[in-house]
């Protein structure tokens, strides 16, 4: 097991003390990457989740350790906070938060917390400093601590760094991993609370900064409030933070506002770290520490089920992989009968390039497997056609049409409506719809789309019209849209985006009147009120006309 240690602060950052710039980092047995977040991201005038900025940003960044300050929600009860761990982070996720504090820090994890507590802060009584070690992959444990130190002066902070410091000397074992992490509230990275806390976590540069290189953490991007501090055992696994195709060597500041694409940290929108109430930036470090044992993979994506692709056309055969050298590439035609179309090629290549037979068929498969162990192996989820007229063409699912606002009051009503505007089918396994809250619909394995095809998800069985093409019902019993304005976004089993629908209040608010793209089957067009397409209210399975697609 690891020991984690987390402290949350306001601002100032380590003292300016360099080290060689940190490299990214492979294990060659095996690793597991570790996302650590220090987060003061309530916002509105209550100190408070539940205005949703924050929740958003904790939804892209998908953190796996995250010491939170102001850990309020709704009524603070433990329904409402275990409900915010799930929408923020997943059902999976446990939790720590100190009782009995106006502002409570805590500990959330995705791996388990095996013991847990709060150390008295001797400078302020409306919170404490909590603490969880937590159970992550590896042989050691990650002890974590949360802080949020008082914004007075800097010698109250560096008394309350020394209570902490000989908190964490007293109680964690030397050789488990320490991360202090939060608001510290420090104006300069050269105050002292620094200097103490060196002697329990690296306090040394590089340090994270933003998109455009800002290494400051306040609102107003000057002063250096929020930080996530490890000891030297954990420091050396530290790593690139990845989002989408950027890549943050240092650590990541999150703001929502300068970050782009934005869309690589959906559900977050770009106005959620400006919203009112927003004191801080998120904080994020990421580790490659060692695992337990060598896991080994191989998952094959494309043709993953639903392609349908012409006959002697060139195509790619592509998949990811995790400690293989060397992968085999077969093909299937009747589901039985296997072709090799390469005995050995690089695993790390993750594509080989496919001139497809001249042979029609509708029960076609590809299958990768690692040459120095068959049981590591991954086969097309579902079939694929090689079909004549088929134009080796591609699917291209949109949101075309959103009723945010249900006639009456019966959210079942509720509907997004998806077509596939490509020249292929598409397979919608482990698609997700999401608005801006969390997922609201998962598509089950085997469902596909055809080209020119469509599907409605509607909140409930029971707001599904008779005869509405190719309708189904959320997966979680409800789509949850809000009415003053909302996003809806799918996502690929991979989990990236692929339409998202950003719907204003102008156009989510009259009663029983949806949102359409204008023109219709715009892929790239914005949203009006469909009473302004057409006479009809809203036209869900069909175009804006009510004619089919």
């Amino acid at each position: 097991m690891s020991l984690f240690l987390g402290l949350t602060a306001c601002g100032g950052e380590e003292p300016v003390t360099e080290e060689a710039p940190l490299a990214e980092r492979q294990d060659p047995l095996a690793s597991v990457r570790l996302r650590v977040m220090a987060a003061n991201l309530s916002s509105g005038n209550g100190q408070d989740y539940d205005p949703g900025h924050g929740i958003r940003i904790f939804q892209g960044t998908d953190a796996d350790v995250v010491l939170i300050q102001e850990f309020n929600y709704l009524t603070d009860s433990a329904a409402d906070i275990r409900s915010f761990v799930n929408t923020a982070f997943g059902s999976g996720f446990s939790y720590y938060r100190e009782a009995g504090a106006q502002i409570p820090n805590g500990i959330i994890s995705r791996y388990p917390i095996i013991a847990s507590g709060e150390w008295d802060d001797p400078q302020v009584t409306n919170r404490d400093f909590a603490w969880a070690r937590i159970d992550i992959p590896g042989p050691k444990d990650l002890w974590a601590v949360s802080v949020h130190l008082l914004t007075s002066n800097a010698s109250t902070r560096n008394t309350e760094a020394a209570s902490l410091v000989s908190r964490i000397q007293a109680n964690i074992p030397a050789g488990d991993y320490l991360v202090i992490g939060g608001d510290f509230n420090t104006s300069s990275r050269s105050e002292a609370c620094f200097s103490t806390f060196s002697s329990v976590v690296s306090t040394a540069s590089p340090y994270p900064a933003d998109r455009n290189g800002n290494t400051n953490t306040n609102a107003g991007r000057n002063s250096p409030y929020d930080h996530v501090l490890v000891d030297s055992d954990l420091r050396q696994y530290q790593t690139s933070v990845v989002i989408g195709s950027s890549s943050f060597a240092n650590g990541l500041v999150v703001d929502t506002r300068v970050y782009s694409p934005i869309g690589d940290l959906s559900p977050a929108v770009s106005g959620d770290s400006g919203a009112s109430g927003m004191q801080h930036m998120g904080i994020i470090k990421d580790f490659l520490i060692p695992s337990d044992s060598v896991s080994s993979s191989v998952t094959v994506t494309s043709p993953n089920g639903g392609e349908s692709w012409t006959p002697s056309s060139a195509q790619a055969i592509t998949w990811t992989s995790s400690n293989v050298t060397n992968v085999r590439v077969e093909y299937t035609l009747n589901g039985s009968t296997w072709t090799t179309l390469s005995s050995s090629t690089s695993a790390s290549a993750g594509r080989l390039s496919w001139t497809l037979p001249a042979t029609t068929s509708t029960t076609a498969r590809v299958r990768v497997t690692d040459t120095s162990n068959s049981s590591i192996t991954d086969t097309s989820n579902e079939t694929f056609s090689i079909a004549s007229g088929g134009g080796g063409g591609t699917g291209n699912l949109i949101i075309n049409e959103v009723m945010v606002n249900e006639a009456g009051s019966d959210v079942n009503g509720e509907f997004v409506e998806l077509v596939n505007t490509g020249t292929a089918s598409l397979s919608l396994s482990g698609w997700t719809v999401s608005d801006a809250t969390g997922v609201r619909h998962t598509f089950p394995s085997g469902a596909s789309v055809a080209a020119g095809g469509v599907v409605v998800v509607f909140g409930g069985a029971a707001g599904i019209p008779s005869g509405t093409p190719g309708a189904v019902a959320a997966s979680t019993g409800t789509l949850g849209l809000s009415n003053s304005g909302d996003t809806v976004t799918v996502k690929n089993a991979s989990g990236t985006v692929v339409s998202t629908a950003t719907l204003s209040a102008a156009v989510s608010g009259t009663d029983g009147v949806s949102a359409n793209r204008s023109p219709d089957l715009g892929s790239s067009a914005t949203f009006v009120l469909h009473s302004s397409l057409s006479s009809l209210s809203a036209s869900p399975g069909r175009r804006a006309s009510g004619a089919a697609f």
